[in-house]
């Protein structure tokens, strides 16, 4: 079975453990990013960085750089956002059986199991590989990363969307796909997604050390910042950085409860291995 991937670079704050994740998996990595240099809400990116990474760590040159024009500010940021990902995918889908869509902040913790998912995935007939993604929310100046869960820390995994699917496949919003012919995995028998019905399928259970782990709020303030405006969440991340900022400086009082206010959550400590413990912000004040 013959698999390749594509990536939107942008941001480059993962993008190595990222992509280093799965390039062995891979046949060939298609990488999408702006001609103009601007995000999908219309501010600049850091491109040419996030390119750079790519090509510094492209030691079998399996990635192919293609520009275009993706933002237009006179549109919602998430159809940019699908529009960027259908010309992406169709080119990964060239000579492909699979195409792997990870953004550059998820990391596969293990990559000989998720492609063993793909495989069954395929076998099953399914369309589209939906795979539990633990969401981490920040990581404090003294090294303490925090996993978002469920009541009472209970663990959740989270789906954003199929994460591998069939090569040709059509996306109809973000990463998301039209129909129900997804192969879904979680780490537990019964769904631990609060987004999804309690009763939702799961056809197969792996342990939480074999998910994806998704940093999307783990960066410097600076970086946060920068994602807020460029994101296709933009107004979702823009609205909690205040949270944010106070949960990252108090960790520990974070991991007591949900608190209170409009942005109730909650989240348990989490000490991660040495190659995922990196801070590119340490001059970050927090």
């Amino acid at each position: 079975m013959r698999i390749n991937a594509y990536v939107m670079a942008a941001d480059p704050w993962w993008i190595e453990e990222s992509v280093g994740s799965y390039y062995d998996l891979v046949d060939r990595i298609v990488v999408t990013y702006d001609a103009d240099g601007l995000s999908w809400t219309g501010s600049p990116l850091p491109i040419d960085e996030a390119v750079r990474r790519l090509k510094a760590i492209d030691s079998q040159g399996k990635c192919e750089f293609v520009s275009g024009r993706f933002s237009r500010i006179h549109e919602d940021p998430l159809e940019c956002d699908t529009q960027q990902r259908r010309v992406s995918l169709e080119a990964a889908s060239e000579n492909a059986d699979w195409v792997i869509q990870l953004d550059t902040d998820e990391v596969l913790l293990d990559p000989a199991r998720f492609a063993e998912a793909i495989e069954t995935a395929d076998r099953r007939g399914a369309r589209g590989l939906e795979y539990p993604a633990r969401y981490l929310y920040t990581r404090s100046s003294k090294g303490v990363f925090l996993e978002a869960t469920r009541s009472f820390w209970r663990r959740r995994a989270s789906y954003p969307g199929p994460v591998a699917v069939r090569a040709g496949s059509s996306l109809v919003h973000c990463r998301q796909m039209a129909g129900d012919a997804l192969y879904r995995i979680d780490i537990a028998p019964n769904n631990t997604d609060p987004a999804h019905p309690a009763d939702a399928v799961v056809q197969e259970v792996i342990p939480p050390e074999q998910a994806i782990l998704h940093f999307s709020w783990v960066r410097s303030t600076e970086a946060m910042d920068a994602k807020a405006a460029g994101s296709g969440h933009t107004e979702m991340y823009t609205r909690q950085l205040r949270a944010w900022r106070w949960r990252s400086r108090h960790p520990i009082l974070t991991t007591l409860g949900p608190g209170l206010g409009p942005y109730r959550a909650w989240y348990k400590p989490l000490r991660l291995p040495e190659e995922l413990q990196h801070w590119r912000g340490e001059t970050d004040e927090r």
